[in-house]
């Protein structure tokens, strides 16, 4: 089930990213009395009273910045489509000022529900000039003070109370969701319209084009049923120039979380590039099924080995993805496309797979008597029992007398024998080891 967005919007200098990362947690977000700081869109997870949600911190958007009316759509843009509630920030110290007029008039209209907090309400007389912003129309003013943490609680009450209930926000358990991944221009969008069989979405030779996830629903021949998420393109962090290239950024980390499996689309004719790699990392780390796709596959010139050297290429270049399937298509031929839902639902169904104790205990004992456990200093690392506890990625604790004993390479010792016994294609999983009581 997904998490409620908490987007956190304002001008800039009022606080956001101090209470961001008040809400997070941790210190993520850059903070310093500097307008502008805040360039990249930075997302975190924030919990209060046992809710868990996601908070977006945007840039600040000025009214003396060229051109001002782009920047307040932009800015709205990321806040009105993402989010399920906006906290709009606002500075006591500066009162009412034309770009929070600007704001509050974009937002009342968004229909989306907005709590205004009026940060940098640090002592009483301060809190009592906090009156003057019932003016934007916004309702009730949180007075708060983001350095001290002072206000936080009545204000994220009021957060709380305009989420989606968690019946609202739980999506079918029955579809598959998946999205593509990449850098711009490597056929994503192309591949979404011959997967289709129709024209969804717009297909350029411009690097860039799609700006926006689009999510689609559809149906195999054998009444699977799935939803395909379209992502914009990833950058370099040095050429997200553009505050649109931005947004891309985040909607695409965030169809990353929102689905089961992802497709990491190569480019044949450019081979495997650095931004590939740190692309597919983010889908690794949070544990989703893989399916490598090498689009374009028709453009290149081939011989006998051309396959088998391309695949050592990507083994080579993306070792942490030993486990991905690889498929080499052509949107434009429809080359092996009819084989990608069919791969889509046999790596799903290795996300979903458990085993039971008994099974997974027998592997591991086989496992340890072929190649015995390491020993450090005269102590040797026992594994009394093994477990699955989790699905989504696949999860697995070891019950072992001292945990780190337990060493890397005999931790990828112990996946390599249970993926040789298992069917866990196309998923990463997780190992933990935890010392026995």
């Amino acid at each position: 089930m997904p998490n409620p967005v908490l987007a956190i919007v304002g001008r800039p200098n009022v606080g956001k990213s101090t209470i961001f990362n008040r809400l997070a947690g941790e210190r993520i977000s850059i903070v310093e009395d500097i307008p502008g700081v805040t360039r990249d869109r930075i997302y975190a997870q924030g919990e209060w009273m046992g809710r868990t949600f996601d908070i977006i911190d945007t840039g600040g958007i000025d009214i003396q910045d060229e051109p001002f009316m782009s920047q307040i759509k932009l800015q709205a843009q990321v806040a009105i489509e993402e989010a399920d509630v906006i906290l709009f920030i606002t500075s006591v110290r500066e009162g009412v000022t034309d770009a929070d007029e600007h704001v509050a008039r974009l937002l009342y209209r968004s229909g989306k529900p907005v709590i205004l907090a009026v940060n940098k309400a640090d002592n009483p007389e301060m809190r009592a000039d906090v009156f003057d912003f019932y003016s934007l129309g916004l309702g009730q003013p949180y007075p708060l003070s983001g350095s001290h943490g002072l206000g936080l609680g009545d204000m994220l009450d009021a957060v709380i109370a305009e989420f989606p209930s968690s019946d609202e926000l739980a999506e079918e358990e029955d579809i598959i969701k998946f999205c593509l991944i990449g850098r711009p221009n490597v056929g994503k969008s192309s591949l979404v319209n011959a997967i289709l069989g129709e024209e969804r979405v717009i297909v350029s030779e411009i690097a860039g084009t799609t700006r926006d996830a689009v999510d689609t629903s559809f149906e195999d021949d054998e009444g699977t049923r799935f939803r395909m998420i379209d992502t914009a393109g990833i950058r370099k962090k040095g050429k997200v120039s553009e505050s649109t290239e931005k947004f891309s950024v985040m909607r695409s980390l965030r169809a990353i979380d929102r689905s089961d499996v992802v497709l990491m689309v190569l480019n044949a004719e450019e081979g495997i590039q650095e931004q590939d790699k740190k692309v597919a990392g983010y889908a690794h780390e949070a544990g989703k099924g893989i399916l490598i796709i090498v689009n374009k596959w028709d453009k290149l010139e081939k011989d006998n080995n051309t396959m088998k050297e391309f695949e050592t290429e990507i083994r080579d270049e993306f070792q942490y993805l030993s486990y991905a399937p690889i498929l080499y298509v052509s949107a434009i031929t429809k080359q092996r496309l009819s084989h990608i839902p069919d791969k889509i639902k046999d790596i799903n169904a290795s996300q979903t797979r458990r085993i039971s104790s008994s099974l997974l205990n027998d592997v591991l004992m086989d496992a340890i008597a072929r190649n015995p456990t390491p020993t450090d200093k005269g102590r040797r690392l026992k594994i009394s029992y093994a477990t699955q506890v989790a699905v989504k990625p696949p999860t697995f604790v070891l019950f072992v007398n001292e945990p780190e004993l337990l060493h890397f390479s005999y931790e990828r010792y112990i996946e390599n024998q249970i993926r040789k016994n298992f069917e866990f294609d196309g998923t990463p999983f997780r190992v933990i080891a935890r010392q026995k009581k």
